[in-house]
């Protein structure tokens, strides 16, 4: 079994990689959630049957060829800082960190497969890929849910698909998102109308680390808000053509700030350089949102492209937990301040600086629909057919 010191030293196979639409979309995930017939949800199980659904999951799990040399750990055994390191890598939740006796992650060595048990549902598993790949991260995780599917025996309803704890992931259990960085957006202040447009078809849009988190460093993650009366490949795909909207939108609007502001885009670029090359204390906020900027200054050719993998890296070692398990003790908010400031002078301090002239003349991304930075919002999918596949989403009252 892999330890959680292996964890720390390898950042995440998504993170290290650059799928489609990588300048923008960072990564892709899937996530299924599933309970065991006949016994209560997690938040109404009393501890017996919370160690009962533990036991009878956790090892089924790691027989998985998928989870072969796998992380797994009963909640408990990890000290709240460690547990926080893995909300920091999107790996459990945040309120799986704080769950009780029964809760327990096993996680695979590439770190884009976990299953936690006993968090608002028995099993919850998720897959992350780099880019917009939702397809690849649908499948992955699918496999599993199959191979566990059976051995376990699944609270499954005929009518309304798999039974959740909340309502809201009746039918599939699938919730579907991809977390995208929108510098530009949020800089030409087009930002809220894209979240409008995006909120009123379904589908909905959230911070960092998921509902009810601010958008640090610039980036949301878009998701699907229903799971009841589609398929799981319907979803994907009305998920993933919106996305592509959205970069489309995003990419609009970087052109546009690269040629009608482009004063404010070199100084915006210049004083994250400066800042994040010298500064002494520095917070997360400040941090991540200056590391956002740089990002932006990658793909927009102020920096070599080889910088990108170093920046995505520091979004997340730069975290209070991370930098806490660094230090190897308990920092108050300055010292992690302090120390955070140190990484990123260390590990910034071979980056050039920002060149002041950046090409002109590179290939427009949106050639042909190009609308000056000004975002359309996107457009309703098509209707798609009943499907009756499984019958795992199917609403008959639709």
């Amino acid at each position: 079994m892999m330890q959680f010191n292996t964890i720390l030293k390898n950042p995440a196979e998504w993170m290290l990689s650059t799928g489609p639409c990588g300048e923008i979309v960072i990564s892709s995930r899937v996530r299924l959630a599933r309970n065991l017939a006949g016994l209560s949800f997690p938040g109404w199980a009393d501890e017996e049957d919370r160690m009962l659904v533990l036991n009878s999951v956790k090892p089924a799990i790691e027989e998985l060829s998928e989870m072969r040399g796998a992380f797994s750990s009963d909640l408990r055994d990890l000290s709240a800082i460690k547990k926080q390191v893995l909300v920091e890598r999107h790996l459990i939740s945040r309120e799986q960190a704080a769950k009780g006796p029964g809760s327990a992650a096993v996680m695979n060595r590439k770190q884009t497969l976990c299953v936690m048990i006993n968090e608002e549902d028995h099993l919850r598993m998720q897959s992350i890929k780099a880019g917009l790949n939702l397809s690849s991260a649908l499948k992955m995780v699918d496999k599993v849910d199959t191979k566990l599917e059976e051995c376990l025996d699944y609270a499954f309803d005929n009518q309304h698909g798999y039974l959740t704890a909340c309502p809201t992931n009746l039918g599939t259990g699938m919730r579907a998102s991809a977390m995208l960085h929108l510098p530009a957006l949020v800089l030409s202040e087009q930002i809220n109308q894209v979240i409008g447009a995006v909120n009123k078809i379904g589908l909905a849009v959230r911070g960092l680390y998921g509902e009810g988190t601010e958008a640090l460093g610039n980036i949301f993650q878009v998701s699907n808000q229903h799971t009841l009366g589609e398929h799981e490949t319907e979803i994907v795909a009305r998920l993933e053509k919106v996305v592509r909207q959205i970069v489309e939108h995003e990419q609009n609007a970087r052109e546009s700030l690269f040629e009608e502001r482009r004063p404010m885009l070199d100084d915006q670029v210049g004083r994250a350089y400066a800042i994040l090359r010298h500064a002494h204390i520095i917070s997360t906020k400040e941090a991540l949102n200056l590391l956002s900027m740089l990002r932006a200054g990658v793909e927009l050719d102020y920096f070599s492209p080889d910088a990108r993998g170093v920046i995505d890296i520091l979004f997340m070692e730069i975290q209070p937990a991370h930098l806490q398990i660094r230090a190897g003790r308990k920092l108050g908010a300055e010292e992690r301040d302090i120390l955070r400031a140190e990484i990123m002078r260390d590990q910034l301090k071979t980056l050039s600086e920002p060149g002041r002239f950046p090409p002109s003349d590179r290939e427009d991304p949106g050639s042909d629909t190009t609308t000056g930075g000004r975002v359309k919002p996107p457009e309703p999918p098509a209707e798609n057919p009943e499907s009756d596949r499984r019958g795992k989403g199917k609403d008959n009252d639709e």
